[in-house]
């Protein structure tokens, strides 16, 4: 099996979205992820500074440019941000003095600084409420994926119909205490058959029954499986810098803030992945691999 995983942080020890991100640090992430079976990844960059953002979307691309190790296995860039609902609960992790509404020149800045290699944009669809920033990166054969959002079900069907093709982790990226009904991951369900939806299976993101009801209604076929991994990826317990948060990892592996009041991104690895996804959600090989490979690679422009 060749994992893909479309939302890589960090691994191993290296966080992306580090200035000091260099390229015998990032083949040695590569060189891991092809040990574990993973074929390719995109690179994930997360909301800061329009400044900071393309400093470390244009260091990506410059490694990219340089490496074949690195073309190998980063096939693209994933920028999560920073156009993302602000308020507590649905931001998550990403800083709310950088989150911002989307606008063509801004989205425009972000995508020159990554050279080519967007693959993937995740934005909330509240902040682009003329789908003028969807439809421009679509137009681009970019995937365009709602997250850390508080959509409407008009809104998000709008944004549908602008190009909106995908759900970012869906079951986080909001808050844990949400209207019985009418809420951000029923809106998603209700529109399964016209999005991609995506989840993290490390059991502390959804609940492995939750998950398995996820997928009962959504439909392995139109599911896939992210890691949204940091760089406590493959290491184990201890404290780690993410960003602008000081995390210490227990034994279970799980990076939550210093208040516990939300999730960090994750330290699970594909391979676990697909471990739990058979052994806890009840799932065949063959589910498996549509989850972790094959609907993956279906998602995004890899030509």
């Amino acid at each position: 099996m060749g994992f893909f995983d479309l939302q890589v942080n960090g691994y191993a020890g290296v966080d992306f979205n580090s200035d000091e991100l260099d390229q015998e640090r990032l083949e040695a992430v590569c060189k891991r992820l092809l040990e574990q079976g993973v074929d390719g990844i995109l690179a994930t960059v997360i909301t800061d500074s329009l400044p900071q953002m393309e400093h470390r979307l244009k260091r990506i691309a410059q490694l990219h440019s340089v490496s074949p190790l690195i073309r190998q296995v980063i096939k693209g860039i994933h920028i999560e941000g920073p156009f993302l609902n602000p308020s507590p609960g649905f931001r998550g992790a990403h800083p709310a003095d950088a989150i911002q509404p989307a606008t063509e020149e801004n989205a425009s800045r972000l995508l020159e600084a990554a050279g080519g290699l967007t693959k993937l944009v995740t934005l909330a669809p509240e902040q682009d409420p003329t789908g003028r920033v969807i439809r421009m990166l679509s137009d681009q054969k970019i995937t365009v994926s709602a997250g850390h959002t508080d959509a409407t079900l008009d809104q998000l069907k709008r944004s549908i119909d602008s190009g909106l093709s995908m759900f970012t982790h869906l079951g986080n990226g909001c808050p844990g205490t949400l209207a019985r009904h009418d809420n951000i991951i029923q809106r998603a369900l209700a529109l399964h058959d016209k999005l991609w939806l995506c989840f993290i299976a490390d059991g502390a993101h959804i609940p492995f029954f939750v998950l398995k009801n996820y997928l009962d209604l959504a439909g392995v076929e139109k599911s896939l499986v992210v890691t949204d991994a940091i760089l406590a990826a493959d290491l184990g317990p201890g404290n780690y810098r993410f960003g602008i948060w000081d995390l210490s990892i227990g034994e279970d592996l799980v990076p939550r803030s210093p208040d516990n009041s939300h999730l960090v991104g994750s330290a699970i690895t594909m391979p676990r992945s697909f471990k739990n996804l058979c052994q806890h959600v009840g799932l065949t090989t063959e589910q498996a691999q549509l989850l972790l490979e094959i609907n993956p690679k279906k998602t995004v422009p890899l030509q």
